[in-house]
């Protein structure tokens, strides 16, 4: 069994409340779960209208498909969300046998 994640941090556009930061951050939550099939949850700077940290865990039989969802997860948020800026990401990648 194989056991990955990804951590993105993300600067938000035009943002100006935590209200319009939910307003942004509840679809691509969602976007992301429904596409990749993955769990994906704000993790982090939740006190900050215009930062927010989004993970992404995935478990599954083989490592590459573990990579490939996780390459997918950040494909999406990159190219396809111009109204955001991916700053960085972060992976993990465990066997259970670790």
């Amino acid at each position: 069994m194989w056991i990955g994640w990804i951590e993105f941090d993300i600067l938000l556009g035009d943002v100006r409340s935590l209200k319009e930061k939910r307003s942004v951050i509840r679809p691509l939550i969602a976007e992301l779960s429904r596409r990749t099939e993955c769990a994906a949850a704000e993790v982090g700077a939740q006190d900050l209208h215009r930062r927010t940290e989004i993970g992404v865990s995935i478990v599954a039989t083989h490592a590459s498909h573990v990579r490939d969802v996780l390459d997918q997860a950040e494909r999406m948020l990159s190219e396809q969300h111009p109204e955001i800026t991916v700053l960085s990401a972060r992976r993990g990648l465990h066997s259970s046998d670790d």
